[in-house]
């Protein structure tokens, strides 16, 4: 992979993992399109840490409001204060995704391989955002989040595993299941991906490390990692503002038709 080609795939990293489009289906699709060598399981774990520090970035406070908030729990052995309870949410809802990745790892790198697959999974995601935004009732704040909205949120995340199902486009979803309203759910899912997205990363530099590759490899590492923070930095602050007023259709309509001509590219050969 050369610099330019870490450059565009950060940059449609940063670009689609908020965006619900799915940024690993992109990954898989638009190489294997452009007839680009496939990206490195280890090149797309860092740049999804590069949009994990965008948000991070992004919600700071959150995260520093979170943090002393969970500790106060600790001590106090009492998650009354809406903070504390919200921290503990993301630990539960983080469950779900760090335990399949864990146990199906080799399961889901080979889909990664399989275009096809991930234009199929794009109709899916195309087909949950719009039977989601269709029947979703959209009437429940964030301080209204139980334990169990939490598990099915994660359960989303967690089969966002598979290359096309886009992450973010599957726990709005199964917020606005849940009759969360759109923008709330779409800042649980934000910080929700935090720490399955830095664990995933950060193992797979650690890999790296171990295999004494992680030099060569650095340069276009940083510059994926730089594209990819400071696009999906952008897209944060633009899907919060657009879902207060707009609906889910138009990344539904967009996820149809880029399922539908990659499958229809793979079958007619014309790639």
């Amino acid at each position: 992979m050369n610099l330019f080609q870490a450059l565009v795939l950060g940059v449609l990293q940063g670009a689609t993992e908020f965006l619900p489009v799915s940024s690993s289906g992109h990954l898989v699709l638009v190489p294997w399109l452009l007839g680009w060598t496939k990206p490195s399981l280890a090149f797309d774990a860092v740049v999804h840490w590069g949009t994990a520090l965008a948000v991070v970035a992004y919600f700071w406070r959150d995260w520093v409001g979170l943090a002393q908030a969970i500790l106060r729990a600790i001590r106090q052995r009492s998650i009354a204060d809406p903070r504390a309870r919200l921290a503990t949410l993301i630990i539960l809802g983080t469950v779900p995704a760090a335990l399949i990745g864990y146990f199906l790892e080799d399961f889901f790198e080979g889909m990664f391989s399989r275009p096809v697959a991930a234009a199929g999974f794009l109709l899916a995601t195309a087909a949950l955002l719009a039977i989601t935004e269709w029947l979703g009732r959209r009437e429940r704040d964030p301080d209204q989040l139980t334990w169990l909205d939490a598990l099915v949120i994660g359960l989303g995340q967690a089969v966002a595993i598979f290359p096309g199902i886009s992450r973010s486009g599957a726990t709005i979803a199964a917020g606005l299941a849940r009759g969360l309203k759109r923008e709330p759910a779409a800042r649980f899912s934000f910080l929700l991906a935090t720490p399955i997205i830095l664990g995933a990363g950060g193992l797979k530099i650690l890999d790296l490390l171990e295999a004494g590759d992680l030099a060569a490899q650095a340069p276009a590492f940083a510059i994926g990692l730089l594209g990819a923070s400071v696009v999906g930095f952008g897209c944060i602050h633009f899907l919060l503002r657009y879902l207060q007023r707009h609906r889910l259709y138009p990344f539904a309509i967009y996820c149809a038709a880029a399922g539908t001509i990659c499958l229809v590219v793979a079958i007619t050969g014309l790639r």
